[in-house]
């Protein structure tokens, strides 16, 4: 039996570079020794506290040293880390906790405008499984004063921790899906599905060691704590932490640290592009940029043409979901780009587009995306029924619809749930987006489909206007009907400030109905 523990990512880096520089946030400045250091002695206290094999850990923290010490430290004793996104509310996190069955929570005090703690603490309250909660201060080192632990208080004065190895199959972390579908399901995702994924994604992209990549993204998102967090310290880089996502910031803090390497969502592209066109920021802001690489959600053609042309810097986009941990295909480095493909399946992982029957379609044609490899799930915890929907015949169904080109690129049209259903034909949201955005006057948009009693339903497009804009209704209707064909151009359309949207920049189509 393979025994191995996700936390040998971080521990294979300190063994050959303890003094390099592992995380830097704000005046933070930590190696990866101290680091480490850090981790084991945590993580000798929670085992004191009888956490350890069969346990989960969950942790709610902003991007901040906290978040990699603990997480480190948790999976150090052989429990399971989940992650818990700092946007839920109580009733949100009381029930992942209740049906996780987790023994703990290690909860950020808060941020500035953020009320996590105050989220979180009323959670653990009414959760009679969970024993343990303590406070992770906030960077000026306050907490709410109440007789709860901080964080600090559980470490142990040791000089390091005998790291517990587990099955390769064993869970190392359970990732809460966002419930478009009703509540959210935990994804087991294994030592063995994210230590190989974060190799894969570092040597992949043939990552020196001398890597320093900016962590915008959330570190309780899978992207980020993935694809950035471990495959970046399996690799001997330095972490730039972004506690709260700001463009501007952003943009300076690549400079100042000169990041190599970003990762981000659509809207992060959209919002740094804004504000540089905004400021007069070019691409000096950006020169030390040698990759750039969008995922969560599709990448708008026009933004990636705009922000390209701005910056000097190439996007490469990526494909996958939490259950896929995360990545499952990506557009790999030095190779030709075609416009709207998220690249070739990684090494080791096998997509399919079939119908509804599970066969695998012609080259060309739509269907769903299915999965299999070294990187899906194991299941969905506590959930036989929802596992047993998933996967068929092996394959996981993603949900997704999408192309597979003659060249074996992907190619992903739209959300299988998300797809509107007009008269009787098919209208793919993101087509119609990818149109939309053209319009010089449109800054960004999401289309949904909404309920017609003629129609079935009707095409929604919800848009933001660009600076300066008096765009109207009538004139957008008319500029697209010119564009689509009569069953895709909306029919409705609202312009607003801002579109909603998740902790990782996502945007919420639920909330536009």
């Amino acid at each position: 039996m393979t025994m191995i523990n996700l936390a040998h990512a971080l521990e294979a880096t300190v063994a050959i570079a303890p003094s390099r520089e592992a995380v830097v946030c704000g005046s933070s400045r930590l190696t990866y020794g101290e680091l480490d250091r850090a981790a084991a002695r945590l993580a000798a206290g929670l085992a004191a506290r009888g956490i350890g094999p069969g346990a989960i850990v969950a942790l709610a923290c902003p991007n901040v040293p906290a978040f990699p010490i603990a997480y480190f430290a948790i999976l150090k004793t052989g429990a399971t880390v989940l992650p818990v996104s700092l946007l839920l509310k109580a009733d949100e996190i009381a029930y992942m906790l209740a049906h996780s069955g987790a023994c703990a929570l290690l909860c950020h005090s808060g941020l500035e405008m953020s009320t996590i703690g105050r989220e979180g603490l009323a959670a653990f309250e009414r959760t009679g499984t969970c024993s343990l909660f303590a406070w992770i201060p906030s960077e000026d080192g306050s907490r709410p004063a109440d007789e709860n632990s901080a964080l600090e208080d559980l470490e142990a004065d040791v000089d390091g921790y005998d790291t517990v190895n587990r099955s390769a199959d064993d869970t190392a972390v359970v990732v809460y899906t966002s419930g478009t579908t009703g509540r959210p399901k935990g994804a087991e995702l294994t030592h063995s599905n994210l230590l190989m994924h974060a190799l894969m994604i570092r040597n992949h992209g043939k990552w020196g060691d001398d890597e320093v990549l900016l962590v915008a993204l959330p570190l309780f998102h899978i992207f980020g704590q993935i694809c950035q967090m471990v495959a970046g310290l399996s690799g001997g880089a330095r972490l730039v932490l972004v506690p709260k996502f700001d463009a501007l910031t952003v943009l300076q803090l690549i400079e100042a640290e000169s990041v190599t390497l970003f990762s981000g969502v659509p809207t992060m592209f959209w919002a740094m592009l804004t504000e540089a066109e905004k400021d007069g920021i070019g691409a000096e802001a950006l020169a030390s940029l040698r990759s750039a690489t969008s995922g969560g959600a599709s990448m708008p053609m026009e933004i990636m043409r705009r922000f390209e042309a701005r910056f000097g810097v190439e996007i490469r986009e990526g494909y996958g979901l939490s259950e896929t941990s995360p990545a499952a295909a990506v557009q790999s480095p030095g190779m030709p780009r075609k416009p709207g493909s998220v690249g070739s399946p990684h090494w080791g992982v096998q997509v399919r587009i079939v119908d509804a029957a599970g066969k695998e379609v012609p080259r060309g044609d739509r269907g769903e995306v299915v999965i299999r490899g070294h990187c899906v799930m194991k299941g969905y915890l506590n959930d036989p029924v929802a596992t047993a929907e998933a996967f068929r015949d092996g394959w996981f169904h993603t949900g997704d619809i999408g192309i597979m080109d003659t060249d074996g690129c992907l190619f992903i049209v739209d959300r299988k749930k998300e797809m509107i259903i007009r008269n009787g034909m098919n209208v793919y949201p993101r087509e119609v987006e990818e149109v939309l955005i053209t319009h010089p006057e449109i800054s960004l948009v999401a289309v949904i489909g909404v309920p017609h009693e003629k129609h079935g339903q009707e095409v929604k497009a919800v848009a933001v206007r660009a600076p300066g804009s008096q765009l109207d209704v009538a004139d957008l209707i008319a500029w697209a009907r010119e564009r689509m064909g009569a069953h895709k151009y909306p029919r409705v359309v609202e312009f607003r400030d801002a579109l909603p949207m998740n902790a990782t920049g996502k945007i919420q189509k639920r909330a536009l109905s």
